[in-house]
């Protein structure tokens, strides 16, 4: 039997459930999940390893119309993903509506690839309403097959996954065997800080973060981590450090333990906070950040 090898991307507007349902996939945690808008700013890709197969899944940012330049190359991501699917998986859920970015499923449309249509979060709803629900995304992706599921409750992913195999083209595999992932290991502690912030801060201060790595030691039994985060302005820099340094101090002790696990050793993690005045408009700031190739 001939190898398969594929990218298929995972699209759709925020808080549908994209990266959950990327990490039950994958098998691993490499996206991180929160309840608020934007949590993924970047397009992650997880490797899926089988002796017959490999495939490339990218998580993407969610689907939004652009108010600031950040906004625009995280919608840049969701558009290169699309132009490079081999199969899209397109997902929604059970109180979107339909006409949310409609633009963008036209986008969808046009592709020659499979369509993939999950409607996710299906725990939270009745037979009644999913019935209806399968009938209204036929009408609007009439070429798509409609997946039911439940990210978090693992229902019907294995059947995703299954079907994403069969559709699969021919071909060698684009990484290593051993690979699980494109990504760097600081991108993945840069995500584990900001994921905190996201969980302990509201209105716009998790929108206003980007954290950079300045150093990062890493040793056979312990790694030094130096982090600085950015902010848009001095007040938010208040906030984010807290009275007396205690907020930022819990930032630090929840990602550090979080760190120590995915790196399996102890980690040594410094945060510190500066004031970048407003760096999600600012294209040579967001060059620097990776929000667009340089």
């Amino acid at each position: 039997m001939a190898h398969k090898a594929g990218f298929v991307s995972i699209l759709g507007n925020p808080n549908v459930g994209k990266s959950t349902l990327m990490n039950r996939l994958v098998g691993e945690r490499l996206s991180i999940i929160t309840a608020k808008a934007q949590t993924t700013r970047h397009r992650v890709k997880g490797i899926v390893n089988d002796a017959g197969y490999q495939i490339v899944f990218s998580d993407t940012p969610g689907v939004v119309k652009p108010s600031y330049k950040m906004q625009e190359y995280m919608l840049d991501f969701s558009r290169s993903a699309l132009e490079d699917a081999d199969v899209i998986v397109y997902v929604t859920d059970v109180v979107e509506t339909r006409d949310k970015n409609a633009d963008f499923i036209e986008r969808v449309k046009r592709r020659d690839a499979p369509v993939l249509l999950v409607i996710n979060k299906v725990d939270l709803s009745s037979p009644a309403k999913l019935d209806a629900l399968f009938d209204a995304w036929r009408e609007t992706l009439p070429g798509a097959e409609v997946f039911p599921v439940s990210a978090t409750e693992n229902f019907n992913v294995e059947n995703l996954f299954k079907r994403i195999v069969e559709l699969l083209p021919e071909g060698e595999p684009y990484f290593g065997k051993d690979e699980l992932t494109d990504m760097p290991t600081r991108f993945f502690v840069t995500e584990i800080i900001r994921e905190k912030i996201l969980l302990h801060y509201e209105q716009e201060i998790p929108y206003s973060v980007e954290v950079v790595i300045e150093e990062f030691k890493e040793e056979e039994r312990f790694a030094r981590v130096m982090a600085v985060i950015h902010v848009e302005r001095d007040s938010q820099k208040g906030i984010l450090i807290g009275h007396q340094g205690i907020a930022l101090k819990r930032v630090g002790t929840e990602a550090r333990r979080d760190i120590e696990a995915f790196l399996g050793k102890k980690v040594f993690l410094n945060l510190y906070v500066k004031v970048l005045k407003d760096w999600r408009d600012k294209e040579n700031e967001l060059k620097n950040f990776g929000y667009k190739q340089l």
